[in-house]
């Protein structure tokens, strides 16, 4: 079984980065923004029509792509 992504969490759910697969340039910039594998990310909205997802790590919030989201796995956060 394939771990989850960062697309599949449904708003308010929060997970750890296990992984970015992605190329390059967009690894990159993911980085520059403070996605790092260990780092809680909560899942804030989604759009509508496979629109963008709007996240937050740490105190920042990002919007991006379902694309580009589709590129992260992650694992559920443990309960607190």
């Amino acid at each position: 079984m394939s771990e989850p992504r960062l697309s599949s969490l449904h708003p308010g759910d929060t997970a750890i980065i296990r992984s970015i697969s992605a190329e390059e340039s967009l690894h990159h910039r993911l980085l520059a923004l403070g996605f790092r594998i260990g780092k809680e990310i909560h899942l804030i909205r989604r759009a509508w029509f496979r629109g963008p997802l709007q996240v937050r790590i740490g105190t920042t919030e990002i919007i991006m792509r379902r694309s580009d989201a589709d590129k992260i796995r992650i694992s559920p956060h443990p309960a607190r």
